[in-house]
């Protein structure tokens, strides 16, 4: 029997954990065959590329709104490829406004459809259970509480862990001498790090007022100013503010600078629970456009934006949402932590404790033999 899938990935960290995925998939059987959306990664882990995950990297409704003919276009090539191809297994990664409306389809062409890293469904969006008990044959949770909602609801639903722990346990860090020399940093300066996300949106809201706070931190406290971007970014995008700020442009070595920095200034996403998970103190910035905000608020049932502090079950790290990222705001926040020794290290200490709550390492390999074993079951 031939052995092939479709995986839809649409965002960086998707791509991340897909390509793990992948590879653990074709370490049980060589001959899996894989294709669909995802980006370097994973074309990297053997996966044929229908369409690159950039071209996927809008958000928030008006975006989607925007996009809506190329959305069909995707996903109409997806459905004739799954029919052409006689594909019999999907995994969808997060990215639910996509994967959600293409599960339906998928449910009526009889396909057995996996669904690894759920949508944050317990944060917002609830009404999506319905659609996960309908169109998915089965959820493989990241989070341990997850399996017990979805369960409940009647959704089958397995936990595996966290594949974040797995990637930060096998990452081979650079010492802080070969990071600094690699990239020409100052050796008596430490790093203020700033993540300001992976979608060219993200960057153009966020980006401006950082920035500018970040070259007022890094004065005031002898610190120097490292942007780490996405792979999927192109370094064009920070050109207008180098004349400006100065600061240092990384790409690659984020897991060193988590590991190496002082503090960091994150875009909301999953780089706040890679940030957390390294103990690294920083603060949380988010801002989209004032509809996907005014919608977004009617929907969220959670208090914190933030996974670390999401998981966490408490407020660890300061959140700046919308106009409240600013200049002042940021600076402050900032400030306020750095001058006081004894809450910056009670931030670190917290944060120390988030790796317990998600389980041990290889959530991939179990991920990748559940899904392997459903080829025998179905």
């Amino acid at each position: 029997m031939d052995k092939k899938i479709l995986i839809i990935a649409g965002e960086a960290s998707a791509d991340m954990h897909g390509s793990v995925l992948v590879s653990e998939l074709k370490k049980l059987d060589p001959s899996i065959e894989v294709c669909g959306i995802g980006g370097d990664n994973m074309a990297e882990a053997g996966v044929e590329i229908f369409f690159h995950m950039r071209e996927m990297a809008f958000m928030g409704f008006v975006e989607v709104v925007k996009h809506l003919p190329f959305i069909k276009k995707v996903k109409t090539k997806l459905l004739d490829e799954v029919k052409k191809r006689g594909i019999s297994k999907v995994i969808l990664i997060d990215y639910p406004g996509f994967n959600l409306n293409i599960s339906a389809n998928l449910k009526k062409m009889g396909v057995d459809t996996i669904y690894y890293i759920s949508p944050q469904i317990w944060a917002w969006h609830q009404s999506r259970i319905k659609k996960i008990k309908k169109y998915i044959n089965k959820m493989l949770v990241v989070f341990p509480f997850e399996e017990k909602m979805y369960r409940d609801a009647g959704v089958d639903a397995e936990f595996v862990g966290h594949p974040l722990i797995e990637r930060i346990n096998n990452y081979n860090f650079l010492t802080r001498e070969e990071l600094y020399a690699k990239h020409n940093l100052d050796p008596d300066k430490e790093i203020l790090l700033v993540l300001p996300g992976s979608r060219t949106q993200e960057i153009e809201r966020i980006f401006p007022e950082v920035i500018k706070a970040a070259t007022k931190i890094s004065a005031a406290h002898n610190m120097q100013t490292i942007v780490a971007h996405s792979q999927h970014i192109e370094d064009s995008m920070f050109d207008s503010f180098k004349g400006n700020y100065p600061f240092t442009l990384v790409k690659g070595n984020t897991y060193d600078l988590f590991k190496h920095a002082k503090f960091g200034i994150i875009k909301s996403g999953t780089s706040t629970l890679e940030t957390g998970l390294f103990g690294l103190p920083f603060i949380v910035v988010y801002r989209t456009s004032w509809l996907t905000f005014e919608m977004g608020k009617r929907l969220v049932k959670v208090n914190n934006i933030a996974m670390a502090n999401i998981i966490a079950g408490e407020t660890i790290v300061d959140e700046l949402i919308q106009d409240d990222v600013n200049v002042e705001n940021i600076t402050n926040k900032v400030g306020a932590i750095l001058e006081d020794k004894n809450r910056y290290d009670e931030i670190k200490k917290r944060l120390a404790d988030l790796r317990n709550k998600l389980g041990g390492p290889g959530a991939s390999a179990l991920a990748a033999k559940i899904i392997y074993n459903r080829f025998n079951e179905n």
